[in-house]
């Protein structure tokens, strides 16, 4: 089958641009033939206040990607699209209803000819504005079929769209491999929030969860703040954490990764809402177990009392407790044996079948 991924690729940084280099050479080992259409430009930097793109590859760049489009030439969107009239399939990669206008664009220099399926990283933002749900219903008319990781999400897309959707949980697509790194003995007595920070994650939560819990432990801040630092920073305070919580605002490249969790008995996602996400992932990859929220696909990914603790979401009390728990005396190394990297491998197989198959109406 010839494919065509629409989606941001490396020097674009993150999940996305990782999940759709990981997909595209998922599906070229699979006998396709792939390219990916990836970006010059692709957001103003009003819409996307972090790091957009790094100097280095975060893993194997996929050979076959070109970088044509850019948000500020509408015209290249409609170019693009006539480009990929010969192709099986095209798949539109949403991270964000910004994207819409130009896959829009693209998908009216397509035609209706082109099977085309909107892979779906979340139907709507956590964080909403006005402007998304009409603009994420355009986009999911226009298309033969929607792919999103859960049914939760499956369920939102069916509310915009009468098109075939299909749940397909996403598997991992990590920026490096796994890394052995030494770890010193014994409990750290610290843990670890990791990734960008935006209100949804529940930073605050665990702030509160941390000034509440053991005395004696410590947490690790390390990502970009999409705004709010200043007021974190006033809350650490307030809460009287400063000697307690380290706070390592900016991008984190992947060299710098194993070292966070080596440093870290657990790490803690403490989400108020969440869809799929791969730093459950992550940190099994490095040997460490996960405190969550029951939200998104958490409960189904850490085994409550096994490798990992689920607590109530947007409950500081409920993950004080979970925290307690963690450390009672033998916990972190009893759940610590419990961690086992994630055979991935069945789930990239199920992804692609469901991605690759023809929707119907009943999917």
């Amino acid at each position: 089958m010839k494919i065509a991924i629409v989606g941001p690729a490396f020097p674009y940084k993150g999940g996305g641009a990782h999940h759709t280099t990981e997909l595209a050479h998922r599906l070229a080992a699979a006998g396709h033939d792939v390219v990916i259409e990836s970006w010059r430009a692709q957001y103003p930097s009003f819409l996307y206040p972090g790091q957009q793109t790094i100097s280095e590859p975060e893993g194997e760049p996929f050979p076959g990607t070109r970088r044509r489009l850019d948000w500020r030439r509408p015209d290249g969107w409609w170019r693009t699209g006539r480009a990929l009239r010969s192709h099986d399939l095209v798949v539109l990669a949403v991270l964000s209803p910004v994207q819409v206008p130009s896959y829009l664009g693209i998908l009216g220099g397509l035609g209706r000819r082109t099977r085309a399926v909107a892979l779906c990283h979340n139907v709507l933002p956590h964080e909403r504005k006005p402007y998304d749900r009409p603009l994420m219903k355009a986009l999911l008319r226009r298309v033969g079929g929607v792919l999103v990781h859960t049914e939760q999400q499956a369920a939102l897309a069916r509310q915009l769209t009468d098109r075939p959707v299909r749940a397909a949980e996403m598997p991992a697509h990590l920026p490096t491999p796994r890394v052995e790194t030494d770890r010193p003995e014994g409990v750290r007595r610290r843990l670890l929030f990791f990734g960008i920070v935006r209100p949804y994650k529940g930073l605050d939560v665990l702030l509160r969860a941390l000034a509440a819990g053991p005395e004696d432990v410590s947490l690790t801040v390390a990502g970009e703040f999409w705004g709010g630092l200043e007021e974190t920073r006033a809350l650490i305070a307030e809460l009287g954490l400063t000697d307690r919580v380290e706070l390592r605002p900016g991008y984190v490249p992947a060299a710098d990764v194993p070292a966070l969790f080596a440093a870290a008995d657990a790490l803690v996602l403490p989400y108020r809402s969440a869809t799929a996400s791969q730093n459950v992932w992550m940190a099994y990859e490095h040997g460490v177990p996960v405190i969550a929220t029951r939200v998104g696909g958490f409960a189904d990914q850490v085994r409550d009392g096994v490798d990992g603790l689920i607590c109530e979401p947007d409950d500081p009390g409920s993950l004080a407790d979970a925290l307690k728990r963690f450390y009672a005396p033998g916990e972190p190394e009893r759940l610590r044996s419990g961690v086992r990297p994630v055979d991935h491998e069945p789930v990239w197989a199920a992804y692609l079948e469901a991605l690759t198959g023809p929707f119907t109406q009943s999917s």
